[in-house]
């Protein structure tokens, strides 16, 4: 007896727009339209996920941790905080500080927020939702994610402030740090897999392991490779910026970092990428490690909101209960630990899969 897995779905969403408005007819004006359409609407659910969760999944979450009230006056059960905080912050005003770099300080969390969206698009949500599969979609999505350090650095720089420059230096040197791991890790996926194209990533997951009493268990990387898995979550957590990792912002310590000058839209949309880029780490992570959208029963969106919301879960755990490390304690664990460690699961990996291939 198999384990009941829901199919990846193999027809993009833009052919399933085309087929839907009847744009056959039109060729590449067609394609450029449902392109346009199926990543508005991609864009879109990140969106009304990061709207639920900066402001309302976030403090009841940590509450929870913490043993303390979160908000639950506005609107049923504390929902309608996500209203007034969007009214709140878009009607604060824009505070553009002297000597600033205008250009390169408006461009900044312009190119934080679109770079986390940007990696939806090679991303199979399941159900059909998946707006392109190229064949280095792995490459792809590393690639945009990792722009988001650019604009840290350039609000950091633009902002006229010791601070925000300090920011912007750490996010600099904390992605250098943890991005080659992160990507040494994902080689190894790869590897396994032997292809770096995403759907083929989350199909060759859905062939089974073993058998345990009947049920095949499938082959999900997190299971062939749970080291892999382990140290991938650490270098991601990293990447988003959570703690014990979280020192270009460090409020105690620089202020915020990066976005101390920023206020109105511009801190809005410094928010909106920061978390984000949080689904976009945890869609990797459901991508590579945990068979994407496959699962039984459930449709497969509904899997891969699951997991992607389980490692939002896990990164507010560790805002909540873990410290902060120093800034060179960051620095020893990724270029002194994470980055040997991720060098020897490759060549484990590499050497295994040799063996099996022989």
């Amino acid at each position: 007896m198999g384990l009941p897995v829901t199919p990846l779905e193999t027809v993009l969403l833009p052919e399933r727009i085309v087929d839907a408005l009847g744009l056959e007819g039109y060729g590449v004006l067609g394609e450029f339209v449902a392109g346009l359409l199926a990543a508005f609407l991609v864009a879109n659910i990140m969106l009304i996920m990061t709207a639920v969760a900066g402001p309302w999944a976030k403090r009841k979450i940590r509450a929870r941790f913490t043993d303390a009230i979160a908000v639950n006056r506005v609107g049923p059960f504390g929902l309608l905080i996500i209203v007034a905080d969007a009214v709140r912050l878009l009607s604060k005003e824009i505070i553009i500080p002297e000597g600033v770099d205008r250009p390169a300080w408006e461009l900044a969390p312009i190119i934080v927020a679109l770079s986390a969206l940007l990696g939806f698009a090679v991303i199979p949500m399941g159900s059909g939702i998946h707006v392109a599969d190229p064949e280095v979609g792995a490459v792809f999505v590393f690639a945009v994610a990792s722009l988001s350090s650019v604009g840290l650095v350039m609000g950091g720089y633009a902002s006229n402030n010791k601070y925000s420059m300090l920011g912007g230096l750490r996010a600099v040197a904390q992605n250098i740090a943890y991005e080659i791991p992160l990507i040494l890790i994902a080689v190894s996926v790869v590897v396994f897999a032997g292809t770096l194209r995403m759907s083929e990533i989350v199909a060759v997951q859905a062939e089974p392991l073993i058998l345990v009493a009947g049920i095949a268990i499938p082959s999900w990387f997190a299971i062939v490779n749970p080291f892999a898995f382990f140290l991938f979550l650490i270098a991601n957590l990293a990447e988003v910026g959570r703690n014990p990792f979280d020192t270009p912002e460090a409020p105690n310590e620089i202020i915020a970092g990066y976005q101390t000058e920023y206020s109105g839209v511009y801190f809005v949309l410094f928010y909106l990428g920061e978390f984000i880029h949080i689904f976009l780490g945890g869609a990797i992570i459901a991508t590579f490690f945990l068979g994407g959208p496959a699962g039984p029963v459930l449709p497969g969106f509904v899997w891969f909101l699951i997991k992607i919301w389980a490692i939002f879960l896990l990164t507010q755990w560790a805002r909540s209960a873990v410290p902060r490390v120093r800034i060179d304690q960051l620095l020893d664990i990724g270029w002194k630990g994470l980055l040997v460690l991720s060098f020897l699961n490759l060549i484990l990996t590499a050497l295994i899969v040799g063996v099996i291939a022989a």
